[in-house]
């Protein structure tokens, strides 16, 4: 798998996961189950959101678009890892240019993740802490820009990051430590400098990963001191566990992103990086319904208002 350092990479061979041969049909049977669990999930929560009247509010139009996403980084990501465990290691080819386009995939979907779940909870925060203003702020017009304004800030980011990639030149090795295309591993791959690579994602990153995990923080801080108002000790229960959830989420989610990127790529660990991203690629998604929707008791009548009318057809 080594390369001549005169030749340059044009495809690279995706390595991880080969050094459990043994294991390999297992991993795909958990993967696919994964992967169907996921798409499923996020499947339902999209038609409910969109199918019934009683879900039409703005929560549940950002939890649509979150369960879009969901299926979206599931797509770039598991269906690849499933096809390397079909396969003997020399054949988990990928193009050089279909690695690009999947660095750019991979963080467009991954950086919308994280804006919407800061829009969110910025949601959460007018619901909760200026219940009287809350139709009028988030508006229809006013939820589609902050949904579009995910959209650009994360388009240009890939656009950023896939470019600077793609200028690297390759020539050490074609051998990829990792099951997807991504920055840190091509980093340890490259014969460049790639100092200022390192630099955008530890400056750049400030703003569209720790950016919105602040602003999340932050939003349930206001929330938290708003709920302890309630005199009712069952109104704090019911509010506090739900942002309870959500909080989790949000640390698992960005605290495995920031594991991964925010840390010189010296530090790089095949073993501690693979299951870093396996959970907030793979994990993720597939959490994000149960905890964020599939519990809400609206949620719940919903499914069960859409299946009474499907057996009564």
């Amino acid at each position: 798998m080594e390369s001549d350092n005169s030749t340059l990479v044009t495809y690279f061979v995706l390595s991880t996961f080969a050094d459990l041969h043994n294991y390999q049909t297992v991993l795909f049977a958990v993967f696919l189950f994964i992967l169907v669990i996921t798409l499923t999930g996020n499947l339902v929560i999209i038609v409910l959101t969109c199918w019934d009247s009683q879900l039409q509010s703005p929560m549940y139009f950002f939890l649509g678009n979150l369960s879009f996403v969901d299926i979206c980084l599931s797509l770039v990501t598991v269906p690849q890892m499933l096809n390397n465990f079909l396969l003997d290691l020399k054949s988990r080819v990928i193009l050089f240019e279909s690695c690009m386009v999947q660095i750019y995939f991979f963080l467009t979907f991954a950086n919308v993740e994280d804006f919407l779940l800061a829009v969110m909870a910025y949601d959460r925060y007018i619901a909760i802490c200026d219940p009287l203003r809350y139709v009028a702020v988030m508006n229809k017009m006013f939820r589609f820009q902050l949904i579009a304004g995910c959209w650009l800030l994360s388009t240009a980011n890939s656009i950023l990051h896939s470019t600077l990639t793609s200028q690297l030149s390759y020539c050490r090795s074609n051998l990829i430590n990792h099951f997807l295309c991504d920055m840190v591993p091509l980093f340890k791959l490259s014969c460049s400098d790639t100092t200022i690579n390192e630099l955008v994602i530890f400056t750049e990153g400030l703003v569209v990963v720790a950016g919105p995990f602040l602003f999340i923080l932050v939003s349930y801080i206001h929330i938290i001191l708003a709920i302890l108002k309630i005199h009712s000790a069952e109104g704090r229960s019911k509010v506090f566990s739900t942002c309870s959830s959500h909080l989790a989420v949000v640390i698992f989610y960005f605290g495995t992103i920031m594991f991964t990127y925010f840390r010189p790529s010296s530090s790089y660990s095949l073993t501690k990086d693979r299951v870093a991203s396996v959970m907030y690629t793979v994990l993720a998604p597939m959490l994000n319904p149960f905890i964020y929707s599939l519990r809400n008791k609206d949620v719940k009548q919903a499914l069960q208002r859409l299946m009474a009318k499907m057996i009564s057809v």
